[in-house]
């Protein structure tokens, strides 16, 4: 197994006109399980959160299902060497839970554990270094039927099922993501049911998040007794929010939107506390007394490193009595206790999810949890965009893609020229794959899938990233 070790802060940083990253920095691609594996009733696989939520009508763009995406299970092989010949250095992949431990408790699913197995050991066989997250989203159902991550319950389950994993694959895997984006689990599929389970109830949201943390840190825990020589961490995705203007009206709606954004999680996981006023601003919501004694002790178990997720900025105000609702749109029940916070558009670029285009925002981001929360290693564990791909003679032209890449990796090497210790980048994604509630619409990838043949192109932000990788560097602007 390849054991690199993490590169220094700063190091020798080229900052001329041909950026170049510090020596042994980490490149690679990330997936998640549910969105390109497929084989969803094979090999003693049973239905997730997401099986159900996709094959309920209505919740899905075009009823569209997570039944076949890429064929990854079938395919694996092939799309490893296809990394390789990328020269990914690291391919950052989430297990499903229901793969493993269908039930979402009791003995393991060998057949399960054998795929990643045979993963693990092809990525290595091919040079690229493992880099695994047990969570992304795919509860089993069984645990859902039971209550959910809203659930104290679910949080033990998911420590069971980390020993599971590292028992099977411990020995030759080094990094370790506990979740991805629990702000997306908590909020999104319990606060505004946009995603799976597909449950609208702000309390539910609020405890699924601390019941997510409380899971993390128990399965650090665990992780932590039977691999002592792992690198543990977890993924956030994380915002710079910015008020619309200096009214103290719109500061106070970026301060409450920044707390259940960012400092939710980012607080008890790193400075094990609640923030203040995130808690007052919840009050009408809960009470908090899902915390029990101890817990954040628990939630803040110490880590290895932090990944972070970005993808654009939030410009938020408060309301203004009389305006022009296009001007703004309401902030979803995905923000409990700030429903009346206004998301503001600039009228900037946006992505094909029409999300703004903002690279300065990742080095705030970056540099932010630096200076406030943490000395650790930092990764970029997802960054990307969607956008409209076509085919023309064999080839995937993408160059709004290619462009977003180039903007954000300068914007990465800014910040490790300001100090901040950033040792990777994974570019979300390796390839198009199931986009959630948007199904097949949106388009991510690095590497064109033809959903109907399984066919993959490599696009034309696939063969410049190659080169960024081969080089270390990005070419002069």
């Amino acid at each position: 197994m390849s054991n690199p070790t993490h590169p220094p802060a700063v190091g020798v940083l080229d900052q001329g006109p041909e950026p170049t990253f510090p020596p042994g920095f980490l490149w690679g691609a990330a997936t998640a399980a549910y969105q390109i594996e497929g084989a969803a009733a094979e090999g003693g696989r049973a239905p997730s959160i997401w099986d159900t939520f996709s094959h309920t009508e209505g919740r899905v763009v075009g009823g569209h299902t997570g039944d076949v995406a890429c064929d990854h299970y079938h395919r694996m092989p092939d799309d490893v060497r296809l990394m390789a010949e990328l020269g990914l250095k690291s391919y950052r992949f989430s297990v499903s839970w229901p793969r493993v431990q269908p039930g979402g408790s009791g003995v393991a699913n060998q057949e399960g554990l054998d795929f990643y197995r045979r993963l693990v050991d092809e990525l290595l066989a091919n040079g690229i270094e493992p880099w695994l997250t047990l969570y992304h989203w795919d509860l089993p159902q069984p645990l859902e039927d039971l209550g959910g991550w809203p659930v104290r319950d679910t949080a033990a389950r998911f420590a069971d099922y980390a020993s599971l994993v590292a028992d099977a694959v411990g020995d030759r895997v080094k990094y370790w993501t506990t979740l991805n984006e629990p702000w997306c689990s908590a909020f999104l599929g319990y606060g505004s049911g946009a995603h799976a389970p597909g449950r609208s109830n702000g309390a539910d949201a609020v405890r699924a998040g601390h019941h997510l943390m409380l899971g993390h840190g128990l399965a650090v825990q665990a992780l932590r007794a039977t691999l002592p020589q792992a690198q543990l961490g977890v993924t956030v995705n994380l915002y710079p929010v910015t008020p619309a203007s200096d009214a103290p009206a719109d500061v106070d709606a970026a301060r409450r939107i920044d707390g259940l954004a960012n400092r939710f999680f980012l607080d008890p996981m790193l400075r094990g506390s609640y923030p203040e006023d995130l808690v007052a601003d919840l009050a009408e919501v809960t009470d908090f007394g899902h915390v029990r004694d101890g817990d954040l002790e628990i939630i803040s178990t110490p880590l290895d490193l932090v990944g972070i997720n970005y993808y654009s900025r939030h410009v938020v105000a408060a309301p203004v009595p009389g305006e022009e609702p296009e001007k703004y749109w309401r902030a979803p029940s995905c923000w409990p206790g700030s429903e009346d916070v206004r998301f503001v558009t600039r009228g900037v670029p946006v992505t094909d999810m029409d999300w703004e285009i903002d690279a300065p925002g990742l080095v705030e981001t970056l540099r932010r949890v630096h200076e406030e929360y943490t000395d650790l290693p930092l990764y970029v564990t997802e960054n990307g965009s969607a956008f409209v791909d076509t085919v023309q003679d064999g080839q995937v032209d993408d160059v709004d893609r290619l462009a977003y890449f180039d903007a954000h990796l300068r914007a990465s090497h800014e910040a490790i020229a300001a100090g901040v210790p950033l040792r990777g980048y994974f570019a979300w994604s390796l390839m198009d794959n199931f986009e959630w509630a948007w199904g097949y619409t949106k388009r991510f990838g690095m590497v064109w899938i033809d959903y109907d043949t399984q066919v993959r192109i490599p696009k034309s932000s696939a063969r410049w990233y190659a080169e960024v990788i081969r080089r270390n560097g990005l070419a002069a602007q």
